[in-house]
Parts: structure tokens; C-alpha cells; sequence
């Protein structure tokens, strides 16, 4: 494993040019995130890209089908891809979402939320185990926004993570912006969530933008980084140290030096 620290940007096909070409060394990040389901291939463009871009950074790999909440069986065919891909890059650690993405029939493409239950808990805790047994190495999950609860909730978000990861060993990709949206969404003090996390298992930072409907808050990651964003991030530094940090943007992606110059605000709130 690869050893990550400092800001970072999620690798997107829009910028492999401009990375090959070379950063400017005062704003480069410190490493990239890549969506591991882009290179779980055998070849062509793709891993060429990353070959030569991972040459100059240090990785980490992000997933986004991984459904470790979900109904149905762990696909143990798509596990072992993603561990032969980790053996192959060594990255950082291996993130994917707490959530459920698959039912019996298809990929649903979507991060749905988990039912806050002691159920669940164990649901979910099981299928960590067996994703570790595969990686061998603990698994990294990224709080999800959400927009619905479900009425057999038996405990907050946060209480449910924090359990988890001391049930498990895994460690916490902390979304930021996902907490911001959410709490506005369900009405909670997203510094009661902060509070709540065990300081010592948060192993990244994720920072992204959201749409503001007044009555609902959408997470488009089509966005910069907003006010309120920031001002969270400044406080979850102070309780958690220098995380690793990242810009996370998925959509209306501007060049990449406007994402750069997004980076070098997280680099001056930390410091």
C-alpha cells in the first residue's frame, strides 16, 4: 500500500492530457482517486493513461458498485478484479459507498441510503468481513447523502457508522458535503455528526458541491464547493487532523485548472 497524505483530486478521463502534459509544481495534488470500475479491464486506453499518469502520483481506488449493503450475494467475481487491480496499482487503501446499489435484477446505478437498524448493522458488518477476507486489507466507506428515512430506524447515521467501524475494522471516507446535504435534508447539526465519528478511523476527506432547492439539497458534484461546505471542512480538520483531502467533481467539469485553484483553498484552510 501506498503511503497517502496531503489533497488530492479524483482522476477523470476530461484530464488526462492535461496530467501527462505536466502540473505546475506549486498546485499539483499530492495524488489522485480513481473510479476503480474504469480500469477493471484487461487493456486498452484506459490503463495506458493511468500507467503513465500513476507514474507521477500516488493512487487510491474509489468504487462505485460494490453494493456492500445490499440483498443480495457479494459478486465474489468482481471482488477479486478489484483486488487483482489493488495488487497491480498498490494504492493508498480501496472506498467504496455504505449503501445498496443492486437488487436480484440489475445495477441500479444509484447510492441508496441503509436502514438504521441493529439489522442492518449486522447485514452489513458481515458483508465488510468478507470484502476485507478478499482485499485483504480493511475497506474504506463513504458516508452517502440521502433524501428519504425509513420508519424502522432504530438509531442516528451517525451511531450506526461509529458501530460499524468498531464492529469491523473498516475505516470512514468522510463526505463532507454529504453530511451537509443530509442534515440539511432530515434537519440534523451536522456538527452533531462530526462529534459523533471516531477520530481515528476517518482515512479521507471528500469535498464536493450540491444543488440548493431551498426545501431540498441535491448532491450533484456539478458544482464548486460552497460557503457552508468550507466552513464544515474547517471544523472537521480541527477534530480529525489533516485528513487527506479531496475536490470531487463529476459533472460540468471545468479545466482543470479551476479545479486547482479549488484544491489550493482546502490546502489554505488546513494550514
Amino acid at each position: 500500500m501506498t503511503s497517502i497524505q496531503g489533497f488530492g483530486l479524483g482522476l477523470r478521463t476530461e484530464h488526462y492530457a492535461a496530467f501527462e502534459a505536466g502540473v505546475d509544481a506549486a498546485l499539483r495534488p499530492d495524488w489522485l482517486e480513481i473510479i476503480s470500475e474504469n480500469y477493471l479491464v484487461p487493456g486498452g486506453p484506459p490503463l495506458a493513461h493511468l500507467a503513465r499518469i500513476r507514474a507521477d502520483y500516488p493512487l487510491v481506488m474509489h468504487g462505485v458498485s460494490l453494493s456492500v449493503a445490499g440483498p443480495e450475494p457479494l459478486d465474489l467475481a468482481y471482488l477479486r478484479d478489484l483486488k487483482a487491480l489493488a495488487d497491480r496499482l498498490q494504492p493508498g487503501w480501496v472506498s467504496d459507498h455504505l449503501c445498496w446499489s443492486a437488487d436480484a435484477h440489475s445495477q441500479l446505478h444509484d447510492l441508496l441510503p441503509v436502514p438504521l437498524t441493529r439489522a442492518a448493522l449486522d447485514h452489513v458488518g458481515s458483508r465488510i468481513a468478507q470484502v476485507q477476507d478478499v482485499l485483504g486489507q480493511p475497506l474504506v466507506l463513504e458516508n452517502v447523502s440521502s433524501y428519504v428515512r425509513f420508519a424502522a430506524d432504530e438509531m442516528t447515521e451517525w451511531d450506526f457508522i461509529a458501530q460499524l467501524l468498531q464492529a469491523t475494522g473498516a475505516r470512514l471516507l468522510l463526505d463532507v458535503n454529504n453530511v451537509y446535504v443530509s442534515g440539511r435534508n432530515h434537519g440534523f447539526d451536522p456538527l452533531d455528526y462530526l462529534n459523533a465519528l471516531p477520530a481515528d478511523r476517518i482515512a479521507q476527506i471528500h469535498l464536493a458541491g450540491h444543488e440548493d432547492r431551498g426545501d431540498i439539497v441535491i448532491d450533484t458534484h456539478d458544482h464548486p464547493v460552497r460557503p457552508e461546505v468550507w466552513a464544515l471542512y474547517v471544523y472537521a480538520i480541527q477534530r480529525f487532523g489533516r485528513v487527506p483531502t479531496m475536490i470531487e467533481r463529476d459533472d460540468r467539469l471545468p479545466p482543470l485548472a479551476e479545479l486547482l485553484d479549488e484544491l489550493a483553498i482546502a490546502r489554505r484552510l488546513a494550514a
